[in-house]
């Protein structure tokens, strides 16, 4: 269960849709004043070298995030603002130019997070989590971040409800176990038992194995019967193609972001920049992408 390491993925078109849905998110949510807990059940290690060993062995970054960062920047000017606003956070991680470094939601929750708000981090790989904490303790950020080397399913509970009525839960696990995808929905449950009124986002990969595919429509199941509003969003970069017997695993072809109570500032933009994304990550004629909402 610890064989998944992230640094491998950092920056591919899975972590595009991620972070920059992640960013819209808080955004808006800073847009009051009172305190937000910020929840991530799996963080990883929390910034990544696009530079380093791991990110070159996979070289998913060459087709995510670096494919983005390569558009000259007039023709940048007229992207959508959800796009540009991520950008410009990644670029806050590298003031001296250049794209060596890559935060997790980990640091991207903490670079969007007011001096009120509060982290509550999760991570069990041994190593991931010891980096994690380096990587925090480097932030002197004092109680303002937690980091917990603990199964973060069951470990965001106790922080459901917070003192301040207001919290962001991201659950974005590796799904490398099958019973990940049970667990994501009975997480989602006990969110909106114990917390109905606060926004949660799990992210999941699209890939061809039936519960991935289950998955959203359990979901979105969960939240119509607690009568919450959600929000499905997809970006599928290329066709699902198996890998033939001896040649280089294919990658992910596609992935998808589940909201919970999302902003109603969120579907206009992604309708929006989803587009453009499926245009500019495309690796083959199968891209496209899929937004869906309910209630709101």
């Amino acid at each position: 269960m610890f064989s998944y390491r992230h640094a491998f993925h950092a920056g591919n078109h899975a972590d595009v849709l991620k972070h920059l849905v992640l960013v819209a998110i808080l955004r808006h949510l800073a847009e009051k004043e009172t305190a937000l807990a910020l929840l991530d059940s799996h963080a990883g290690a929390g910034l990544y070298r696009l530079d380093g060993d791991y990110a070159a062995t996979s070289g998913e970054a060459a087709d995510g995030v670096l494919r983005l960062l390569q558009v000259p920047a007039a023709q940048r000017k007229d992207w959508p603002a959800a796009l540009t606003d991520y950008l410009a956070l990644l670029a806050s991680f590298n003031p001296s130019g250049g794209h060596r470094i890559y935060p997790g939601s980990p640091f991207v929750m903490h670079r969007l997070a007011r001096p009120q708000d509060r982290l509550k981090l999760f991570e069990m790989h041994p190593t991931d989590a010891k980096t994690l904490q380096a990587n925090i303790d480097q932030l002197e950020a004092g109680r303002q971040v937690a980091v917990f080397r603990e199964d973060g399913f069951e470990g965001v509970r106790r922080f459901l409800p917070p003192p301040s009525r207001r919290a962001l839960l991201l659950c974005d696990p590796s799904y490398e176990l099958k019973s990940d995808y049970g667990r994501v929905v009975e997480l989602q449950t006990m969110a909106l038992q114990r917390f109905p009124t606060g926004t949660s986002m799990v992210w999941y990969p699209l890939i061809a194995r039936n519960e991935a595919h289950i998955l959203p429509r359990k979901l979105k199941s969960v939240a119509t019967r607690a009568g919450k509003p959600w929000l499905h969003a997809t970006l599928t970069v290329k066709g699902a193609k198996q890998a033939v017997a001896g040649e280089r695993r294919p990658g992910l072809p596609a992935s998808g972001v589940f909201v919970v109570n999302p902003p109603y500032t969120l579907r206009p933009a992604l309708e929006q920049v989803l587009p453009l994304l499926a245009e500019l990550l495309a690796q083959d004629q199968h891209a496209a992408h899929a937004l869906e909402t309910q209630g709101g």
